[in-house]
């Protein structure tokens, strides 16, 4: 049996120690980039498929923040940027993921779900494996998610609760809440991929 998750939540914790005040800047920065983008679709569908263009990369970059953060080494801003070092392979991978998600959504919304928990790990491996194409690693978060499926659902869920409390707070919440979620799924990344 891998970590429980309480176990991973609390790791999680221990790891963003002193580094909360990164974390929450990082992610603002992040979403303030995304959402400035996104925002301005409605101005001009050339932004809306620029919103699309830059996703992939961005939430590489993410990935590769949060991996740094949960491995203990040394978080910095520019890494939300790194995805675009490898750019056609986030771009590529996140499209695809997006399609079979989609595709699994057009079945009934609990296929869907499975699909999407299926692809989770999938931007974990590409931050591990700069050179994996984009199709071995959404197979290969396929395969490591096997028997862990519901684990992560549940995982999830433990999130609802404090969702409602971030809301209460008219979001301010969502600053500390998001960097931690993020940093729970790369621990969770790190214990089953062994």
């Amino acid at each position: 049996m891998k970590t429980e998750n309480k176990e991973l939540m609390r790791m999680a914790k221990a790891s963003l120690k002193g580094k909360w005040g990164i974390a929450v800047g990082t992610f603002l920065l992040y979403y303030l980039i995304i959402g400035a983008i996104a925002g301005s679709a409605e101005v001009t569908p050339l932004f809306g498929l620029l919103t699309l263009v830059i996703l992939g990369p961005m939430y590489l970059g993410i990935s590769i923040f949060s991996l740094a953060i949960s491995r203990d080494s040394e978080p910095r801003l520019e890494q939300i940027f790194m995805g675009f070092h490898n750019f056609t392979t986030a771009l590529v991978t996140f499209l695809l993921m997006a399609l079979f998600v989609f595709l699994w959504l057009l079945l009934l919304i609990i296929p869907g779900i499975v699909a999407a928990i299926s692809y989770s790990m999938t931007f974990y491996i590409i931050a591990d494996d700069g050179s994996i194409k984009p199709m071995e690693a959404l197979r290969k978060s396929q395969t490591m998610m096997y028997g862990y499926k519901w684990k992560f659902f549940c995982l999830g869920l433990r999130f609802i609760g404090w969702g409602i409390l971030c809301i209460l707070s008219l979001g301010i919440g969502f600053l500390w809440l998001v960097p931690y979620g993020q940093v729970i799924y790369a621990k969770f990344y790190d214990d089953i991929k062994g």
